[in-house]
């Protein structure tokens, strides 16, 4: 182990190697602050700095971006409300409102440190427990996985207790927005209306670009034109390190977000979008206040950050162990690593153990980098807050329009971008709730498809016995009980207050 981490070390430590890792660290925070350039994306922008790389120096750069561009999403999820990669949307729930508040320095401090923890804690996981990690994900099929995405779905009851029944609502129009494009398992047309455009489903990256920052450039609108995104000028909005009583405050949080998203990274096909709702629906039900996310609280920047940098190492471990790709970045990794000429799958470790080490040193080193980084261009960034409103909104329309385009350069994405933009703002008129519909969008395509896999592989003459066989795997079966549970709880809990009292 200790030959290993030697070899790893003398790679990323290497003069031009390390400089090379500090470049793919910024390129890959101001990647993820675009709004619009997912991680994927972020990773897909990098390959060409890598064909006359060596193939173990090419995947430490590779992860270097790919770490860092998780990192930069939450930064413009905090100051503008536009989550720079899907997996920074449950960032903008209390992120957002504490830079409204005027404290932007310390959201953007939280979500660095606990990003840097997340990632150093999924990078360790993988250099000690790869292949154990590897054989116990290759044991959840898609029974498991759709019950992992389903308790993403089972915060809904949670995003304003206040409101369910238009929560829940919004949640389903999310979903029935997840059924339309290709059938995921027959590729039969569903719900296009005859058009061509939306053969592919609706795209995720401008429905919340639309939903979070168009929706909200309209609610201000409504307000002085001279209003500041982030208090008033003489407020420092610099990102500053919180403090150890306020690290402390949320250390199980960070433990347990760390672990959880370390093991949805390693599912395939889960990603770090998963992770982030998850640990921050997770979370949500085991706060003491819940009634506090979603207004404001560093608990609700600490889960999902930590989760989604988590999910980054998780992702890797089944790439290196298996040559099975984690997520879509890890995909694009894979290829570029194929056309190095490596063969990926459970002989590399083996013959190659060099690539394990480099990708854990590289994530070792671009956490720790990443967060001085980021505090460089979050400073860049909170300076844009200064300028007023009547001047910032239409910049960040702009912003948004770029990056919708950008997805796969289609006018069709800003057309849509501008759709969800009015719709989300009549959501917001009406008491619906636009986070509720993102997710049930986000959920949903992963929810139907891995269901539809389990009963096609169930063995059952009917469909109630191929139900009880798939909910009697363990694993699905306690997941969907805690679903069930976290579900109902909104309902039972004043219930059981009205029979005390």
């Amino acid at each position: 182990m200790l030959d290993l981490l030697t070899s790893g070390l003398s790679v990323v430590f290497a003069p031009k190697m390390f400089i090379l890792i500090i470049f793919a660290v910024f390129l890959g925070t101001l990647f993820g602050a675009l709004p619009g350039v997912s991680a994927t994306m972020a990773v897909t922008l990098g390959i060409p700095f890598t064909y006359r790389m060596a193939p173990v120096d090419a995947i430490a750069f590779l992860v270097a971006i790919y770490c860092a561009s998780i990192t930069g999403g939450g930064m413009t999820a905090i100051l503008f409300k536009i989550p720079g990669v899907p997996s920074s949307a449950p960032t903008t729930y209390d992120g957002y409102p504490m830079a409204q508040r005027g404290e932007a320095g310390k959201a953007l401090g939280v979500q660095l440190i606990c990003s840097a923890i997340g990632g150093v804690f999924a990078a360790i996981c993988m250099l000690l427990l790869s292949p154990q990690l590897t054989q116990a994900a290759l044991s959840f099929g898609p029974s498991e996985l759709f019950a992992i995405s389903f308790m993403g779905l089972s915060i809904l009851t949670s995003l304003e207790t206040d409101n369910i029944c238009r929560t829940i609502i919004s949640g389903l129009i999310g979903l029935l927005l997840a059924c339309i494009g290709l059938d995921p398992l027959l590729g039969v047309p569903r719900l296009t209306f005859g058009t061509r455009f939306l053969t592919s489903g609706i795209e995720m990256i401008p429905v919340m670009i639309g939903f979070f920052a168009v929706t909200d450039v309209l609610k201000q609108t409504n307000k002085p034109a001279k209003l500041q995104a982030v208090g008033d000028n003489k407020q420092s909005v610099s990102a500053k390190m919180p403090s150890i009583k306020e690290l402390m405050s949320v250390k199980w949080i960070i433990a347990r977000c760390s672990v959880l998203g370390t093991v949805v990274g390693i599912l395939p096909g889960a990603g770090a979008t998963i992770a982030s709702f998850l640990c921050y629906s997770t979370e949500q039900k085991l706060s003491k206040h819940p009634e506090k996310f979603g207004t404001g609280c560093i608990d609700g920047i600490a889960a999902p950050e930590t989760g989604n940098n988590a999910a980054t190492g998780g992702s890797m471990v089944p790439l290196l162990s298996l040559g099975i790709p984690g997520g879509n970045a890890a995909a694009i990794m894979m290829s570029a690593l194929v056309l190095k000429g490596v063969t990926m799958g459970p002989l590399l470790l083996v013959n190659q153990p060099q690539f394990l080490a480099a990708t854990f040193s590289s994530m070792m080193v671009s956490n720790i980098i990443m967060v001085f980084a980021a505090i460089v261009i979050a400073k860049i960034f909170v300076q844009i807050l200064k300028v007023p409103y009547s001047i910032l909104g239409p910049t960040i329309i702009m912003m948004a329009t770029i990056g919708a385009y950008a997805t796969k350069n289609t006018a069709v994405d800003v057309i849509l971008m501008a759709i969800s933009g009015l719709i989300g703002f009549v959501f917001v008129t009406c008491k619906f709730n636009s986070s509720a519909m993102i997710l049930g969008l986000v959920l949903g395509v992963i929810c139907e498809s891995n269901l539809r896999r389990a009963y096609t592989i169930a063995a059952g003459n009917s469909l109630w016995e191929e139900t009880v066989n798939i909910v009697s795997r363990p694993v699905t079966g306690i997941i969907l009980v805690i679903c069930l549970v976290v579900l109902l709880s909104p309902v039972v809990k004043p219930l059981i207050r009205k029979k005390k009292s």
